[in-house]
């Protein structure tokens, strides 16, 4: 759903909801493929510092990324509460590494406001969109440019 793309307007969207440190993020669920509890991996040398290994999922070799280092902000302190979400980015099973799942939401995509426009286009190029409540505000990750900024070295070893 929120790949980039918005769903037919009034029809609501799950999003899997959850901490990237202490900033809350959210995504389509329909990508997600399953929340596993953090388990240590299998390191590969020379691998970008957001690459954290690979670990063996069901006979699969699945890439882990540190979300936290990936969105520029710092390497996730590794702790047994984390937790991968195995998901599907751009057409490729990934694991993200993030500190802990919070919540499915349904949100209408009139309720995902567009990022506002700022001059460090890094800073926005992984936000796909704000939703906005009284309570708090989420990002909606972009899968999109999220897996287009993948380096060939995850790309490889799927």
């Amino acid at each position: 759903m929120i790949t980039g793309e918005a769903a037919p307007k009034g029809r609501k969207g799950e999003f899997l909801t959850f901490y990237v440190g202490d900033q809350e993020f959210c995504m389509d669920i329909m990508l997600v493929r399953e929340i596993r509890s953090w388990t240590s991996v299998t390191m590969l040398p020379h691998a970008p510092v957001d690459v954290l290994g690979v670990m063996n999922l069901r006979g699969d070799i699945v890439p882990i990324v540190d979300l936290s280092a990936r969105l520029g902000l710092g390497p996730c302190e590794r702790r047994a509460r984390n937790v991968i979400i195995i998901a599907m980015i751009s057409e490729q099973v990934v694991g993200l590494l993030v500190t802990a799942v919070v919540d499915i939401v349904n949100v209408a995509p009139e309720e995902i406001q567009p990022m506002p426009k700022i001059s460090c286009a890094e800073a926005s190029d992984f936000i796909g969109g704000i939703i906005s409540s009284k309570d708090h505000t989420l990002r909606v990750l972009s899968t999109d440019a999220l897996g287009a900024t993948m380096s060939a070295t995850i790309r490889a070893l799927a």
